[in-house]
Parts: structure tokens; C-alpha cells; sequence
């Protein structure tokens, strides 16, 4: 029922920003006109090139089509080549459009447009800038958070039809059903009064001011309740929808105020195969803007290592991460479909190894037979020059 009468629907506006600037090669232009696009990518677009207001847009879509100057160097001598013996002259602009970024959905609600000819105030070198407003409408789903007044947060784990919700003897469908478990670790009691006098004033139609450290006793609740003709402890048997057969215990049901809060899932829902890693450390970088991997921490490692699975582990803490050779061999024989090879050395040890030698500290590494490990191609040359190989 919550959803179907969107009580917790809210509307996103995301805005998206594209400043055309005068290069050093020449001014950047705002067309229709984009190199290597599709005439279906530019459907929504207008004859200037700016998307038309009330198109529906998804991630990768253009909103607004920019070209900018390239230079020469940019074009390859296979390509120039090309052009001389065709005689064909080479685009000399790149696409430079502003697109929906990823994990974006929703409809143009307005496009604002400012330039320097119209003495709208831009930044230096800014000669136009277009303004675009994306509206998303978000129903409750699984996996959005939500709360009430006493910091008893949590998020929505199932959403389920009103038929299978459970039910009061009367038929009255319950809205929300929050886990018991939530009251006694964390001693928020305030949410089980807060329950008990919502159903006694919205029965007998009356509003209460409790302010802090002045809150009703629960004597005064009571007197409250009967007065709305319901059971003293607001504990009612509850039916279950999908059996019609009442629940073991008598359940507390009553009137709440409860809020959605701003993470949604569509904002944090976030999977990666491949990505960037971190320069310094060589392992993937952290976050959903990035593109980032999931952070495998101390507490997933003891979990691992209770189940005892060795070989995921060390999977997860080298090849998944930051053993470069492992990675490039690994993907090796995938593609051949070989049995993969043993892990290699983590970068984050060469990282700290370097940063002891950084504290002057005289740091080698031996494998199992005496024999020097090379970190680094200056040890490759070091040991080569001890053993005379060269």
C-alpha cells in the first residue's frame, strides 16, 4: 500500500553542466553535427544540438552535442596519409558532448542556456554555458533506508502485495512490520510509546505535544488507549496474509511517523569487473564514482579464514588486487584455458619495502632455497652483478 499510493515516492532533480570554452585551436561549438554518432543518438536532440525538454534519457545518452578543435598532432601518420591520397580533409574537431553519466535515468525538465553575448556574468574563457535538469522519480524499493523519530533506522527488505501483508482481526492491512530485534540491544523505548499513542490519538482523532524529557508515563498511555476503546498494552493478535491463520503471540500494532532518507540503492547499487587501479599501490580504486572495487577489509578476511577457503582468499588479496603479475597471468590462462599459475608478490609489500629502504634500512628478500628475491629491475641489476650474469 505504501508504494502503491506512493506515500514514500520522492522526485530527484539532477543537474548537468557543459561550458563551452575559446581553445588556444579555436572556439568550441555547440551542433547537431557530432563526428562518429549515430543519427539515432541525436533523435532528441534539437537543430542546435541541445536535448529537447521532456525526452526520457539514459546513461550514455547526449544531452547537449560539442565539438571541440583538435590539432594536428592529434591524427595519426597512418591517417594523414590517408587523407592526402584520398584528398579527403579530416575532421579536424573530437567530440566533446555532455553525456548522462553512468547509473542515470530519467526526463529532461529544463535546459538553461547563458552566454557571453547576452551579458550573462560567465568564469574567463567560459563563452557559453548550458544548464540541463533531469528529473527521477524513486518509488520505495528493497534496499532503500528508512527511519522514525528514535534513530531506529533500517532498511526495506522485502515489498510485498497488500493481500500477503499481515493483517488486524478487523482486515485493516499492516503498512510497515519492523524486526522486534531493533528494541532491546539498542534501548530506544521511545518507539514503542510513540506506537502505542499514535493509535490512540488517530483513533480518537486528537493531536499530542510530548516534548523531550516530558513524555507521557506510560499510566497516562494507557488511560489514552482505553479511551480508544483498544487494548491497554496495544498488543493485538495479528493474522498472517498469506495463511489467514493468526500468529503465535500478540504482536504491537499502532501509528508511526516514519521518514525515507537520502541513500537509495539506485544511488549506491555498484558492480565492477575490470576498472582502474590506484597508481601508488596498484590496487582498484574505492567508490562508485570511481568504478571503483568492493573493499575486502580485517573483518572479511576472519570470515574467510573461518570457513577456511584458502584459495579464495588468496585469490581475493593478490590476482583480484594487486599482484600485476599474477593479474596479466591469470587473464593469460583464462584465454587459453589453462590451469592458472600460483599467485606472485602483492605491491603493497614492494610499496613498503621501498618505503623501509626510504628510512634507510638495508632490506633483501629470500625465497625458501636461500635465493635473493628481485623487488625492483635495479635488484634484477644488483644480483646480477653479485652473480656475475650478465
Amino acid at each position: 500500500r505504501v508504494v502503491k499510493e506512493d506515500l514514500f515516492t520522492s522526485i530527484h532533480i539532477k543537474e548537468f553542466i557543459l561550458e563551452v570554452r575559446d581553445t588556444k585551436l579555436g572556439p568550441e561549438r555547440i551542433t547537431r553535427d557530432i563526428p562518429n554518432t549515430s543519427e539515432k543518438m541525436l533523435d532528441n536532440l534539437d537543430g542546435q544540438g541541445v536535448i529537447r525538454i521532456g525526452a526520457k534519457v539514459k546513461s550514455g545518452d547526449i544531452l547537449v552535442g560539442k565539438v571541440t578543435p583538435k590539432s594536428d598532432s592529434d591524427t595519426t601518420p597512418e591517417f594523414k596519409l590517408l587523407n592526402s591520397i584520398f584528398g579527403e580533409k579530416a575532421k579536424d574537431v573530437r567530440d566533446s558532448s555532455l553525456r548522462v553519466p553512468h547509473g542515470i535515468e530519467g526526463t529532461v525538465i529544463d535546459v538553461q542556456r547563458m552566454s557571453r553575448a547576452n551579458n550573462d556574468d560567465l568564469q574567463p574563457g567560459v563563452e557559453e554555458t548550458v544548464k540541463v535538469l533531469v528529473a527521477v522519480k524513486r518509488k520505495l524499493k528493497e534496499g532503500d533506508k528508512m527511519a522514525g523519530r528514535h534513530g531506529n533506522k533500517g532498511v526495506v527488505a522485502r515489498v510485498l502485495p497488500i493481500e500477503d501483508m499481515p493483517y488486524l482481526d478487523n482486515g485493516t492491512p499492516l503498512d510497515i512490520c519492523l524486526n522486534p530485534l531493533g528494541v532491546p540491544s539498542r534501548m530506544n523505548i521511545g518507539q514503542i510509546m510513540e506506537t502505542e499513542l499514535g493509535w490512540a490519538a488517530s483513533t480518537l482523532n486528537e493531536w499530542y505535544e510530548c516534548h523531550v524529557f516530558q513524555s507521557p508515563s506510560q499510566e497516562q498511555i494507557e488511560v489514552k488507549l482505553r479511551e480508544a476503546g483498544l487494548p491497554a498494552t496495544s498488543k493485538v493478535m495479528v493474522r498472517d496474509g498469506k495463511t489467514g491463520e493468526f500468529f503465535k503471540n500478540p504482536i504491537t500494532v499502532g501509528i508511526v511517523y516514519f521518514l525515507k532518507l537520502h541513500h537509495l540503492v539506485d544511488d549506491k547499487m555498484h558492480a565492477r569487473s575490470t576498472g582502474p587501479y590506484s597508481l601508488v599501490t596498484q590496487q582498484p580504486l574505492g567508490g562508485k564514482a570511481q568504478f571503483g572495487g568492493q573493499r575486502l577489509g580485517e573483518m572479511e578476511v576472519w570470515a574467510l579464514e573461518a570457513y577456511g577457503a584458502a584459495n579464495t582468499l588468496q585469490e581475493l588479496l593478490t590476482i583480484k588486487s594487486d599482484d600485476m603479475t599474477g593479474r596479466s597471468k591469470i587473464y593469460e590462462a583464462i584465454v587459453k584455458g589453462e590451469p592458472h599459475t600460483a599467485a606472485g608478490i602483492p605491491e603493497a609489500f614492494n610499496v613498503m619495502v621501498q618505503e623501509l629502504r626510504g628510512l634507510a634500512l638495508d632490506i633483501k628478500v629470500y625465497d625458501s632455497k636461500g635465493k635473493q628475491i628481485a623487488l625492483t629491475e635495479r635488484d634484477e641489476d644488483i644480483i646480477k652483478k653479485q652473480t656475475g650474469a650478465f
